[in-house]
């Protein structure tokens, strides 16, 4: 009789080990490709592997998302048209998809979006319907979540609390015509210049100030050539989380289900972490001796509102009407 029980135990064992390495062995259904141009430590990232986490827990190993951050699968152009010939299969994305669908514009509109809040509304309401309707039909792609991007701030060696207080200010610009006559219209005179030559000209008082999300006014030491960080707060927007169109439409229904779920879930953990370093930035700038100053919004946004209306198509000034009347 020990022989026997012997004999099967073994048996069980051998069984239970082939079993093993079988499902070891077993590819999942779908690999998923996803890039994005942010480094490991950027809040996008984690949200990205939370993400990939999810996807693969939710649908039981069926569905496993490779992360590549840093540009590894290409610029995001690049990406897009990957993704639109199926060699890729997700992306972080925003306005650059305005090239397909024209509303993506309105994704990084100065004096357009007043807070977090406003943005929340924005995006999960009637105009971010419209906009992920015209990303899915023209871009042919599905967006899965949405992040909120750092607010863009002043910095300059003195207080500036109304647009007044800019008078003649120089002040470095991204290449951007849009926001160059967004300062221009505020009195300031922007230069546009490359983001690398920036902490040299402040050093050298060739530019008076320039303007970022605090991320990058700390990653660049601005800190040591800057007393002020103005609160402007004047481009809000946010990116997606995006999966090409097809490659959404061929998964069985219960994984496009779970991919959705996932993406919901991972952007509620992306904005804690976004919300925690935002926080944790204004200190450590503050550490650095900046001193922080309250500013005027609302006198910011009017007297800058007649140059952003026209670079603005007829469609996009009526979408634009909407979301500043959304309280």
């Amino acid at each position: 009789m020990k022989k026997i029980a012997l004999l099967i135990a073994v048996a069980l064992l051998a069984s239970l080990v082939f079993s093993t390495a079988a499902l070891a062995e077993k590819k999942p259904e779908f690999t998923l490709k996803l890039g994005h141009l942010a480094n490991t430590e950027h809040t996008w990232h984690k949200g990205s592997v939370k993400f990939a986490e999810l996807v693969e827990e939710k649908t039981g190993g069926r569905v496993v998302v490779q992360v590549f951050p840093s540009e590894q699968l290409g610029n995001e152009m690049e990406v897009i048209g990957n993704i639109q010939s199926g060699i890729v299969d997700m992306l972080i994305t925003g306005e650059s998809m305005m090239n397909w669908a024209p509303l993506c514009g309105l994704i990084a509109v100065p004096y357009m979006i007043r807070d977090s809040a406003h943005m929340e509304k924005i995006v999960e309401g009637e105009v971010g319907q419209a906009i992920e309707k015209e990303v899915i039909e023209k871009v042919r792609l599905r967006p899965v979540a949405w992040f909120e991007r750092g607010a863009r701030n002043l910095t300059s060696n003195r207080e500036v609390k109304k647009p007044e207080d800019l008078n003649g200010l120089r002040l470095r610009v991204p290449n951007v015509p849009l926001f160059v006559a967004t300062w221009e219209s505020l009195g300031a005179k922007p230069t546009p210049m490359a983001f690398s030559e920036v902490f040299t000209s402040l050093q050298q008082g060739i530019i008076d100030g320039q303007e970022n999300p605090y991320d990058l006014i700390k990653s660049a030491s601005f800190f040591e050539v800057q007393k002020f960080v103005n609160k402007t707060e004047h481009v809000r927007g946010w990116i997606y989380l995006v999966i090409g169109e097809d490659k959404f439409q061929s998964m069985p229904e219960d994984i496009r289900k779970a991919v959705l779920e996932a993406g919901k879930e991972a952007q509620a953990y992306e904005r804690q972490l976004f919300r925690a370093e935002q926080d944790q930035l204004i200190k450590d700038l503050q550490d650095k001796g900046m001193t922080f100053v309250e500013v005027d919004k609302e006198a910011f946004m009017k007297k800058t509102e007649p140059a952003v209306l026209s670079f603005l198509s007829p469609e996009l000034q009526e979408m634009y009407k909407k979301i500043v009347a959304i309280q």
